[in-house]
């Protein structure tokens, strides 16, 4: 295939424009289109424009900044640019996703599996907020991630019990709220335990959104707020997934101390919640791009949860429609999507869910060759990271079944084996942006042409 090499400012890798892309949408190609609809969902998300009507005008007195999540490092240095009064504090950040900032100590350490550099940030926190009194205030950045962050052991569970169980669940196919459930009664931070320490001070948490439905006790498990889980539900998350525990968690969630703060705990009174930045948001800021470059998108929304294969069987069946009937959307028109769905591993592939969402498409559509060709898909996370890998996600092209067919290239076992990353790596389809330093979960644009 003759291709030519299409470069954006700011990026290392070029973007891949192959001569059978001849369709215009504002003078950009479809891969190209899709692209720019990603790059405007994550600027939507971005805390730099969005923090500022969120901070209180009483600036007196001290305060205490505290944060953990991808972006925790660039909501840390929008507040710095936006605050005019004395600051200091520490926010922790995944590694590689810093950013400088003047009074707020940035550290780094691992996710989504926690590392001793996280335990140790969760002390120092926890720390820096026990012992404040009513004229403190605290504000805390969290974004997701916060929940590997930030990773104390309740007592008596030692750091590597809880990487076991956190591994566990990462590979078991749970929810993010089932995961989250679990991750608060087994820790000494999450579940609302964090506001509890800093009480009697203010509590300002300013968040954004990585979760379906925005829920304020998920977002990094949910340090300042209180807790509607309760420590039977955790156990009943394990006993469902099947997660080997040992005595020492058994014990822990066994006790009446496991128990996470509820509403009403009058420490949790002077603690205030405030989302600066949702999926939903990024979401229509593609569908405005888009429609303003004369492509009608459609949001299914951005709450979508699942098996990444299974949910991208759904979207298949309706971009077929889409091409063969103008139903239920009229061709041409982009299919909009976010959430956060899930993978059961089972082989030991590279690959992230956005990644097996779209490689799962790709082996639906290849059966519809009278329409494949008039369809483009692009499915990435929004913190510039799919899964534990180094790319962001994927694009799927029409060109790609050509290629794969010379490549001797079957979707069927690469999807057996957890190995989406291979497949399009295959076909340089992987996306690469870096970190972004924001995160309100997976976006997926599926373009479907007219004929």
């Amino acid at each position: 295939m003759d291709q030519q090499e299409v470069f954006k400012e700011g990026e290392e890798t070029p973007i891949k424009q192959s001569e059978s892309e001849k369709t215009s949408i504002g003078g950009l190609s479809p891969s190209i289109f899709l692209r720019e609809l990603f790059d405007a969902a994550v600027e939507a998300a971005l805390p730099h424009g969005n923090i500022k009507k969120y901070l209180p005008e009483d600036r007196s007195g001290n305060l205490v900044v505290i944060g953990a999540g991808k972006a925790a490092a660039s909501m840390a240095q929008a507040l710095e640019d936006e605050w005019d009064g004395p600051i200091n504090g520490v926010v922790v950040t995944r590694y590689l996703h810093g950013a400088p900032c003047k009074h707020i100590e940035v550290l780094e350490a691992s996710h989504p599996v926690p590392d001793g550099e996280g335990e140790k940030v969760a002390k120092l926190i926890l720390n820096l907020v026990t012992n404040l009194d009513e004229t403190d205030t605290v504000i805390c950045l969290l974004s997701g991630g916060g929940s590997a962050l930030l990773s104390l052991p309740a007592p008596g569970i030692d750091f590597s019990e809880k990487q076991e169980v956190n591994k566990a669940l990462l590979k078991s196919g749970a929810t993010i709220n089932e995961m989250n459930c679990v991750r608060k009664h087994l820790s000494a931070v999450k579940g609302g335990k964090l506001a509890q320490a800093a009480y009697p001070a203010s509590v300002l948490t300013l968040a954004i959104s990585d979760v379906p439905g925005d829920a304020a006790d998920v977002i990094a498990s949910g340090p300042t707020v209180a807790d509607p889980t309760t420590r039977f539900d955790a156990i009943n998350v394990l006993n469902k997934y099947d997660i080997p525990v040992s005595d020492n968690v058994t014990l822990w969630l066994e006790s009446e101390a496991s128990e996470t703060p509820k509403a009403g705990d009058e420490r949790l009174s002077k603690s205030r919640f405030e989302i600066i930045s949702t999926p939903f948001e990024s979401l229509v800021s593609a569908q405005t791009l888009s429609e303003s470059l004369g492509i009608p998108a459609y949001i299914l929304g951005d709450t979508l949860e699942g098996e990444s294969r299974d949910v991208a069987l759904v979207h298949a069946a309706m971009a077929s429609s889409a091409a063969k009937h103008d139903q239920p959307f009229p061709a041409p028109c982009v299919i909009l999507s976010g959430g956060e769905t899930t993978v059961t591993v089972r082989g030991n592939g590279r690959g992230g869910r956005n990644c097996e969402f779209l490689l799962s498409l790709y082996q639906a559509l290849e059966k519809e060759p009278a329409i494949r060709g008039r369809i483009y898909a692009l499915a990435c996370d929004t913190d510039g990271i799919d899964g534990v890998e180094d790319n962001a996600g994927a694009e799927l092209k029409p060109d790609f079944y050509v290629a794969a067919a010379e490549k001797k290239l079957s979707p069927e076992p690469y999807l057996t084996n957890n190995d989406s990353y291979g497949f399009f790596e295959a076909l340089s389809g992987l996306i690469f942006t870096g970190p972004t330093r924001t995160n309100v979960n997976d976006f997926r644009a599926i373009l479907i042409l007219p004929e």
